[in-house]
C-alpha cells in the first residue's frame, strides 16, 4: 500500500461520510466505512494491561507492574520488551490501539494517578515512554501518548485551567510528548483540562508544536467524553472524538462544515490521519489478524520486570536473606496476602491469578524453612467486593454471586452467574429497570459485619430480608472514572453468626446519566488492634527474621481523586515499629504506587519498595529477598520524609485555576532549589554490592548545537556481581537565565563482577544544554562552561568535570536553533 493511499481514499468519501468517521461508533471502537475498506479500529485502556472492550472478570488480562515501577528499572530495553508483551496481549484481545503510555509528570506526591505515570523528570519520562512506544508499535499495535498536556493531578481534572509559563510548558510538560513523537507514536490523547485558558480538545498546542513543528502524522483523540463543543474543536487539530455514537461532532459538525464554519480541508486532514492509523494497525483492506490464545513467556517477563523495578531504599546488612540461616520466617501485614497490584480507575484489568508475597515466599522456602503469617491490625479501608472465596451463587451454588436484571414490574429479564460483586457493566436488556446482585454468604467469623453498596440512584441492600440500606443516592460528580469504575455508596453493619449462611441481596434502579456500575461489598469484623499487634509481635519474636508488608489501599491511589496525605493508612506505622523492636532482622516491603511517609525507616534492617508490582508480585519479591536477583530499581521520583517538606503539594484548583508556580523546578530540581533534604533522592537505590566512582572524562569543548559523551569508570568494590545505574547531571550556576540547580542529562547501566571495573558511556544530547527562548520562539544555547556531575542519585555525585560550549558565531551571544533536535 502506497503512502498516497490515505489521500486517495479520503477523496472517495462524501463530506457527511467523512464527518461520520470522526466520532466513535461504540465506547471502544471507531466506525467502519466499507466504501474505502476501512474496518473498525478497536481501542483499549492499557497502562496496566490490555483489558479489551469489556469490564468483565471472566475476560482476564496480563497485569503489568505499574508505570512507576517500570520507570524505576531505568532500563529502556526491558521497557521495550514489556511494550512488545502489551502488543501481543492486544492482538490476543483483538485490540488495535492501546491507550498508553501516560506521559504526565509526578508533579506532586499527592497526585492520585501517580502510579500510572513514570517519573517526576521530563527526560526520564520521555525516554521510558519512547521505549514502551517502540515495543508496542513494533508489534503492529498503536501506542497513545496521553494526556496532552499538564494533566498531572486529578482534583477538578474535567474543568481545571492549568496556568503554566511557556518555557516550563516546553521544557517540562511537553518534553515527554516530543520524545514520543520522535519515537514515532501513532496516536496522542488530548486531556480533559484546560491549559492557559484553552480546553485541550481545542488547544492550539495540538497544531503547534505537535503537528506543525514536531511533524506528528498520527491521530489526536479526545479523552473519553472530553469533547464538549463542535466548531472550535472541529477547527482545531483534534482528529477523533471518543466515545460514540453521539456527541457534538456526531450531531452538528457536518452542518458546521456545510455552513463554512469548519473548512472541508480541515476535515479531510483528520480523515486522512484516521485512515493512515488503520493502515498501520491492519484495519484497512485486510483480513483480521490471527488472535493468539496465549502469550508465551509472559509470566517470566512480568516477574523479571517487577524485580527490576524493586528499589532497595535501605539495607543494614540484612538483605539478601540467607535461606540456610532461616528456620522460621515471619511474614506480617494484610498486604502479604492481599497486595495492591494495580491502581484504581479506568486502567484496571482482571488478572487470571495474582501471586501474593506470602505465596511467593512460601514457594521459595518450601521444604527449607517454616513461614508463619500474622495480618496485623486492619487498614481501616472500605469493605472489598464479594468474591468467590466469600460466597456462592444462591441459584447454582457455584462460588460467586448471582446477577439478575429486572423490569419495572420486578420480572427477570436476564440472569447469570458472576465471580465478583463488582459489576461495572452488567448486561442489560430492553425494559431493564433494576440491577440485582445476590449471594449466599457463610461467615467464617461471627460478629458485626460491614456491608456496602456502590452506585447511584435508588438502592437497597438486605440480609436475610432485613433492610440495611434503602434510599436514593444522587450522582454528585461528572467524572467518568467515578461514575463508571469506582462508584461510592453507603455502608451498614449487621451481626452474623459464624457458620450460619445468610442471603445478601443488593439492588439499584437504573436511571439516566447515572451509569450502571453496581458494587456489593462485605467485610468481617476486624480483630482488635491491640490483639492484632500482639499476634504480629509474637510471630516476629519467634522467627529468625521478619518481613512486614505495608502499603496503600484500593481507594487511596486512584484516578478521579488526589490523595490528601502520605501517611500509611491504619496503624501500619505502629505495626512496623512493634515488629522491628521484637526482631532486629526486620525487612519492610512498601507496596504503593507513589511516595508514602516512612517515619520508622531508620529503625528497621532494610526497606524495599515494590510499587504496585503486577500479577507476579510474590515471585519477584522472593527473588529479591533471597538474592536470586539484585534489586534493580532506582527512584524515578523523590520521596519526602514528610508531606510538608515537598516543594509542590498543591493539586486543588483555586477559582478553577491551578498555577504551576514552580516553573522548571519540578521534582528533585525543586528540592535542590529550596535546599531541602528528602527521605530519599531521585535516582537513589541500593544493590547487593558497593561501587567506587573512580574517573570521569568528557570533551573540553563542545560546539553549540552538538551533544557529547561522558565516560565514567566505576569499580565493583563488593563481593557480589552487580548492576549500577551511572547518572549524569548538568549545572550552570553562572547562567544568565534561570536554570535548575542541576538537571538529569543521561544515564547508563553497567554490570561488573567483584573487583572489576566497568566503563559507562553516557550520551548527553544537545537539547540538555539548551533552553526555550520565549521571545525568539526557539531552542537557544548559551555558550560557556557547564559542570558535569556523575554519580548514583541527584544528591550523590562524587565525580565532576567541566565542558565549555562554544558558540558557532559568537560566544558573547545566545546561540539558537529554530527547530528542535
Amino acid at each position: 500500500m502506497t503512502d498516497e493511499e490515505p489521500d486517495r481514499l479520503t477523496e472517495k468519501l462524501s463530506p457527511r461520510q467523512k464527518v461520520r468517521l470522526l466520532t466513535g461508533g461504540t465506547t471502544w471502537r471507531t466506525r467502519a466505512e466499507p466504501a474505502v475498506g476501512l474496518d473498525e479500529i478497536v481501542t483499549s485502556d492499557g497502562p496496566a494491561g490490555v483489558r479489551g472492550e469489556a469490564w468483565d472478570e471472566r475476560l482476564t488480562s496480563l497485569l503489568l507492574p505499574s508505570a512507576s515501577a517500570l520507570a524505576a528499572a531505568w532500563d529502556e530495553q526491558l521497557v521495550r520488551e514489556v511494550g512488545g508483551l502489551l502488543a501481543r496481549e492486544a492482538r490476543r484481545k483483538g485490540v488495535h490501539v492501546v491507550l498508553a503510555p501516560n506521559l504526565n509528570l509526578h508533579r506532586s506526591p499527592l497526585a492520585g494517578r501517580h502510579f500510572e505515570c513514570f517519573s517526576e523528570d521530563p527526560w526520564l519520562v520521555g525516554r521510558t515512554g519512547a521505549a514502551l512506544i517502540r515495543g508496542l508499535q513494533g508489534g503492529g499495535v498503536a501506542a497513545t501518548a496521553k494526556h496532552l498536556v499538564a494533566n498531572d493531578s486529578e482534583t477538578g481534572r474535567l474543568t481545571v485551567d492549568v496556568r503554566v509559563d511557556e518555557r516550563t510548558l516546553r521544557e517540562v510538560c511537553l518534553a515527554p510528548f516530543e520524545a514520543a513523537v520522535e519515537a514515532g507514536v501513532w496516536a496522542v490523547m488530548a486531556g480533559y483540562n484546560r491549559v492557559n485558558g484553552a480546553t485541550m480538545t481545542a488547544s492550539p498546542l495540538l497544531a503547534r508544536p505537535l503537528k506543525d513543528e514536531w511533524g506528528f502524522d498520527g491521530v489526536v483523540v479526545s479523552d473519553w467524553g472530553a469533547l464538549r463543543t463542535a466548531v472550535d474543536t472541529g477547527n482545531a487539530a483534534l482528529d477523533l472524538a471518543m466515545p460514540g455514537p453521539g456527541g457534538p461532532w456526531d450531531e452538528t459538525l457536518a452542518d458546521a462544515v456545510a455552513a463554512g464554519l469548519v473548512p472541508q480541508a480541515v476535515i479531510d486532514d483528520k480523515v486522512r490521519r484516521l485512515i493512515l492509523l488503520a493502515q498501520r494497525v491492519g484495519a484497512l483492506n485486510g483480513a483480521p489478524a490471527p488472535r493468539p490464545r496465549t502469550v508465551p513467556g509472559a509470566r517470566r517477563l512480568l516477574r523479571r520486570a517487577a524485580a527490576s523495578g524493586t528499589v532497595l531504599l535501605r539495607n543494614d546488612g540484612v538483605l539478601p536473606l540467607g535461606q540456610g540461616e532461616l528456620r522460621t520466617l515471619a511474614v506480617i501485614g494484610a498486604h502479604a496476602t492481599a497486595p495492591r497490584v494495580q491502581g484504581g480507575g479506568s486502567a484496571g484489568v482482571f488478572p487470571e491469578r495474582v501471586v501474593s508475597p506470602l505465596e511467593g515466599i512460601r514457594e521459595r522456602l518450601r521444604g527449607q524453612a517454616r513461614v508463619v503469617h500474622a495480618p496485623g491490625p486492619g487498614l481501616g479501608a472500605p469493605p472489598a467486593p464479594l468474591g468467590p472465596r466469600d460466597c456462592v451463587d444462591p441459584r447454582s451454588g457455584a462460588p460467586g454471586v448471582l446477577l439478575r436484571v429486572l423490569d419495572a414490574d420486578g420480572a427477570e429479564l436476564y440472569a447469570e452467574h458472576r465471580g465478583t460483586g463488582r459489576l461495572l457493566e452488567p448486561g442489560l436488556r430492553d425494559g431493564a429497570r433494576t440491577v440485582e446482585i445476590s449471594a449466599l454468604l457463610t461467615p467464617g467469623t461471627g460478629g458485626r459485619w460491614t456491608f456496602g453498596l456502590g452506585g447511584f440512584g435508588r438502592m437497597s441492600l438486605t440480609v436475610d430480608g432485613r433492610p440495611l440500606i434503602d434510599g436514593t443516592y444522587p450522582r454528585r460528580t461528572d467524572d467518568p472514572a467515578v461514575v463508571h469504575v469506582t462508584p461510592p455508596g453507603p455502608t451498614a453493619r449487621h451481626t452474623l453468626t459464624e457458620g450460619v449462611p445468610v442471603l445478601v441481596v443488593a439492588r439499584r434502579e437504573l436511571a439516566p446519566d447515572t451509569g450502571r456500575a453496581t458494587v456489593l461489598t462485605a467485610a468481617p469484623p476486624a480483630t482488635p488492634d491491640a490483639d492484632a499487634l500482639a499476634q504480629a509481635v509474637a510471630a516476629a519474636r519467634s522467627a529468625d527474621a521478619a518481613i512486614v508488608v505495608v502499603g496503600t489501599t484500593d481507594g487511596s491511589e486512584s484516578e478521579g481523586h488526589d490523595r490528601t496525605g502520605l501517611a500509611l493508612p491504619g496503624r501500619q506505622d505502629d505495626l512496623v515499629r512493634a515488629v522491628a523492636a521484637a526482631n532486629p532482622r526486620t525487612v519492610v516491603v512498601v507496596n504503593s504506587g507513589g511516595p508514602v511517609e516512612l517515619p520508622w525507616r531508620h529503625e528497621v534492617g532494610a526497606v524495599l519498595l515494590t510499587w504496585l508490582p503486577g500479577q507476579e508480585a510474590g515471585g519477584a519479591l522472593a527473588d529479591v529477598l533471597f538474592g536470586d536477583v539484585e534489586p534493580g530499581g532506582r527512584l524515578p521520583t523523590t520521596w519526602p520524609a514528610r508531606l510538608a517538606d515537598a516543594p509542590v503539594t498543591a493539586t486543588r484548583p483555586v477559582g478553577g485555576r491551578l498555577t504551576y508556580d514552580e516553573g522548571v523546578h519540578v521534582g528533585h530540581r525543586g528540592w535542590l532549589r529550596d535546599g531541602r533534604a528528602p527521605a530519599y533522592w531521585f535516582g537513589h537505590g541500593l544493590g547487593y554490592t558497593t561501587w567506587a566512582y573512580e574517573h570521569v572524562d568528557a570533551p573540553e569543548t563542545v560546539d553549540e548545537g552538538a551533544g557529547f559523551t561522558v565516560t565514567a569508570l566505576v569499580r565493583n568494590a563488593g563481593g557480589r556481581p552487580g548492576r549500577e545505574v551511572v547518572q549524569v547531571y548538568l549545572s550552570r550556576p553562572d547562567s544568565r537565565i534561570e536554570r535548575p540547580v542541576r538537571w538529569l542529562a543521561g544515564y547508563a547501566a553497567v554490570h561488573a563482577g567483584p573487583g572489576e571495573t566497568a566503563r559507562a558511556e553516557v550520551v548527553v544530547a544537545a537539547r540538555s544544554l539548551r533552553h526555550w527562548d520565549v521571545a525568539g520562539q526557539w531552542w537557544a544555547g548559551e555558550p560557556g562552561r557547564f559542570t558535569v556531575h556523575v554519580g548514583r542519585s541527584a544528591d550523590d555525585l562524587p565525580l565532576t568535570t567541566r565542558v565549555r560550549v562554544v558558540g558557532r558565531a559568537s560566544e558573547s551571544a545566545l546561540c539558537a536553533v529554530r527547530r528542535p533536535d
